[in-house]
């Protein structure tokens, strides 16, 4: 006789499976952004440094405005799955149940909507970039990549939407 498969050797839901992956992406993504902080703040720092020493770091504004941009980028999956974001509720709680189940769906599909055409805009305006050869400041380093970091974070959001939407009442993460 063989042994009962114990639960980590039984198979697990494809669902469960896409739900762990989308987990790892947010989880991968909140460490980018929590990187993206520290170049910001070391980069800065350097440079204000250097500058009370009549010295200066070359290119330390486009090195953070692009850190910037993935720190907010990376960081918007985690806060939607964590739900984390700024809500006003007062008239949410005035209405019944089946009112805010009915509001919170339908605020959760638009802000589907909004996230994919973001995405969409994003993708776009990353494509003609890299068409126009557009390149920061200083350093001329290419930038057309940025809108598509945004473009996958938007689409993120998008999932974390719909994992929202049928999981009601649920973080995706706890914080």
């Amino acid at each position: 006789m063989s042994p009962s498969p114990g639960p980590s050797d039984s198979p697990r839901n494809p669902i469960d499976l896409y739900h762990g992956a989308l987990r790892a992406m947010v989880h991968a993504l909140a460490w980018v952004a929590g990187a993206g902080l520290m170049v910001m703040m070391l980069v800065t720092s350097a440079d204000v440094i250097l500058r009370k020493l009549g010295l200066s770091l070359t290119g330390a504004y486009d090195i953070v405005k692009i850190a910037a941009t993935i720190t907010v980028a990376a960081a918007l999956p985690y806060t939607t799955a964590t739900k984390g974001h700024v809500a006003i509720e007062f008239l949410f709680h005035k209405l019944g149940r089946g009112g805010r189940i009915v509001v919170d769906a339908l605020m959760r599909l638009a802000a589907m909507a909004l996230f994919g055409l973001l995405a969409w805009g994003c993708l776009d305006y990353g494509n003609s970039l890299r068409a126009k050869g557009e390149v920061s400041m200083t350093l001329e380093l290419p930038i057309f990549w940025l809108p598509y970091v945004l473009t996958a974070s938007c689409l993120l959001v998008v999932l974390i939407k719909l994992y929202h939407l049928t999981h009601p009442g649920k973080p995706m993460i706890k914080p």
